[in-house]
């Protein structure tokens, strides 16, 4: 019982952080790409990068952009580019998409790129992949529900036919 248990204690904390992470990470991307559809916004109405960058951090609420606002701060204190810090950030997190995101941004600011159009399709893609994910979690739910579905109907038929069965049984 007791190797039992501390197996359970070992890899169920380990599972439920796994969910969570797995949770987060989703959470991070949607925020992200929102957060880019802001700057673009704001590059596209005359701001710069560094302004674009502060007031989309600022318009969001939620962990992810407090974590933004806090990582584009440490950018200004650092005197660092923002990109570089979103890299830093993404790396600890574990988030590729995040990191591909800036090191883009960062060569577009290096080399004088167009970096609203640049944006705008890293926003586009990460939202179509997005939609693509939970549009197969949705079909995996279907999926898994197809077969409580046929045992209800199942049920139903026996509940509707037992009293037609009972009575042909009971007049032979």
């Amino acid at each position: 019982m007791s190797v039992a248990g501390g197996a359970v204690g070992l890899l169920l904390p380990a599972q439920m952080m796994r969910r969570t992470a797995r949770s987060r990470r989703r959470s991070v991307l949607h925020a992200f790409s929102a957060f880019l559809d802001l700057v673009n916004v704001l590059l596209a109405g005359g701001a710069g990068i560094e302004t674009a960058l502060v007031a989309s951090a600022e318009a969001g609420d939620g962990w992810v952009f407090e974590h933004l606002r806090a990582c584009l701060v440490r950018a200004r204190l650092r005197r660092r580019s923002p990109w570089h810090e979103l890299r830093s950030l993404g790396i600890r997190w574990g988030i590729p998409e995040l990191v591909e995101v800036a090191g883009s941004m960062s060569l577009s600011g290096e080399h004088g790129a167009r970096i609203r159009t640049s944006l705008a399709a890293r926003a586009d893609s990460m939202r179509a992949r997005q939609v693509a994910e939970i549009e197969a979690i949705a079909q995996s739910a279907t999926e898994r529900m197809g077969l409580p579905v046929m045992l209800l109907f199942v049920g139903f038929m026996v509940l509707l036919g037992y009293p037609a069965l009972q009575e042909v049984v009971m007049n032979m």
